[in-house]
C-alpha cells in the first residue's frame, strides 16, 4: 500500500490537526452509532457528549464518516448534525469505502472502516458500542461481521462493552482466537455482553490499569504482531439490563427479521430498533450510558498509550 496515496484521501478537522501537532493523544469513535445506531436528536446529543467526556480526560476526539469524497477525520457541529439528521447515510465497511467515496455521498463508518481510516491517520485507539461478530446461525448462514477480520489485520485498539447480545458471542471469541487477536477485559473478569455485563465467557486477560493496557498493547506492536487488540468493559451496573430479558427479546427479534426477509448488514440496525421498542426505549439508555463510559476507558487508554514507551521498556521486566 503506497501510505502517502492513502492518507491524501483524509480530511483532518482543525481541533484534530491541531491536537495532532501539540503531539496529544486523539480517540477515534465510529459514525454509524449516531447514523445507524440512534434515533435523532439522542444521536447526535449523544455524539456531542462523548466528545466531551473525552476531552474533559485530556484527548481529543475524533469522529469519522465519509462526506463529499473525503474521510472526515473528526466532523464539525454541522457535519455531525447533518450526519445523525439525514437518515441517508451508507453503513460504511471496508468492501464500501471506494464506492462512497467516489460517490461522494454521507458514509456512516462501522468498526471496520473506522479501524482502517484510524490507522491511516495515526490513531491507535478507537472506542465504540460493541464489535460485530459471529451472527446466530452463522454455521448455515456464514454471517460474519467484517469487523472480525479487521481486527486481525489493523493495528487499532478498540474499546468497547463486548460484543452485541444479539451475537453468538462464544463463536465470536472462538474466531478472534483463532485469528491472534487478544481480547483484554477491565473491571471484571469476563467478556461484556453489550447491554448485560457479563457474556458468560472470560476475557483472556484482566487489566485494569490503563498503564498494564498500553504496556500489554505496546508490546505486541513492538514485537511486529500486526493487528488489533479488544479491550472489553463492562456497561455500568445501574444501567446493565438483565440478560434474561434480553436474550429473551432478542430471539423475538431475530425471529420478525427472518419473517421479514432481513439479512446482511441491516440485521443490527433492525435489532437494535426492535429492542429498543420491546423495552420501551431503556435499551437506548443503556446504550448511551455504555458507550459514554467506553469513552473513558479509551481517553484513558490512549493517555497511557500516548505515555508508554517502546522497546523492551514497555513490557514486563524479564524474569531472573
Amino acid at each position: 500500500m503506497n501510505a502517502d496515496l492513502a492518507r491524501s484521501w483524509l480530511s483532518l478537522s482543525a481541533p484534530v490537526a491541531a491536537a495532532r501537532a501539540g503531539g496529544r493523544p486523539i480517540v477515534a469513535l465510529e459514525s454509524t452509532i449516531v447514523a445507524h445506531g440512534m434515533p435523532y436528536p439522542e444521536n447526535v446529543r449523544t455524539a456531542r457528549e462523548v466528545e466531551a467526556l473525552i476531552r474533559d480526560l485530556g484527548a481529543e476526539p475524533a469522529t469519522i464518516a465519509v462526506m463529499g469524497g473525503r474521510i472526515r477525520i473528526g466532523l464539525s457541529d454541522d457535519e455531525l448534525e447533518l450526519l445523525g439528521r439525514s437518515g441517508q447515510a451508507h453503513k460504511v465497511s471496508r468492501r464500501d469505502l471506494p464506492a462512497v467515496l467516489t460517490s461522494g455521498d454521507i458514509g456512516a463508518t462501522t468498526v471496520a472502516a473506522t479501524m482502517i481510516c484510524a490507522a491511516l491517520a495515526g490513531i491507535e485507539v478507537f472506542v465504540t458500542g460493541g464489535i460485530g461478530g459471529v451472527h446466530r446461525g452463522a454455521p448455515k448462514s456464514l454471517d460474519i461481521s467484517a469487523d472480525l477480520q479487521e481486527l486481525a489485520r489493523t493495528s487499532v485498539a478498540v474499546v468497547c462493552a463486548g460484543a452485541k447480545s444479539i451475537l453468538d458471542i462464544g463463536l465470536t471469541l472462538e474466531y478472534l482466537e483463532t485469528h491472534g487477536v487478544p481480547v483484554l477485559s477491565c473491571e471484571q473478569d469476563n467478556f461484556a455482553a453489550f447491554y448485560t455485563r457479563d457474556s458468560g465467557f472470560r476475557a483472556d486477560w484482566r487489566l485494569d490499569d490503563p498503564a498494564a493496557q498500553a504496556r500489554f498493547i505496546r508490546t505486541k506492536w513492538d514485537l511486529g504482531l500486526a493487528g488489533g487488540v479488544v479491550l472489553s468493559t463492562p456497561v455500568p451496573e445501574a444501567a446493565a439490563m438483565p440478560r434474561e430479558e434480553i436474550d429473551r427479546l432478542t430471539d423475538q427479534a431475530l425471529a420478525q427479521a427472518r419473517d421479514q426477509g432481513i439479512t446482511g448488514k441491516a440485521v443490527t440496525p433492525f435489532l437494535l430498533a426492535r429492542i429498543k421498542a420491546l423495552t420501551g426505549g431503556r435499551s437506548l439508555a443503556t446504550n448511551i450510558a455504555l458507550i459514554k463510559h467506553n469513552a473513558q476507558v479509551g481517553a484513558r487508554l490512549a493517555l497511557a498509550l500516548h505515555l508508554a514507551p517502546r522497546g523492551r521498556l514497555s513490557g514486563a521486566a524479564p524474569a531472573a
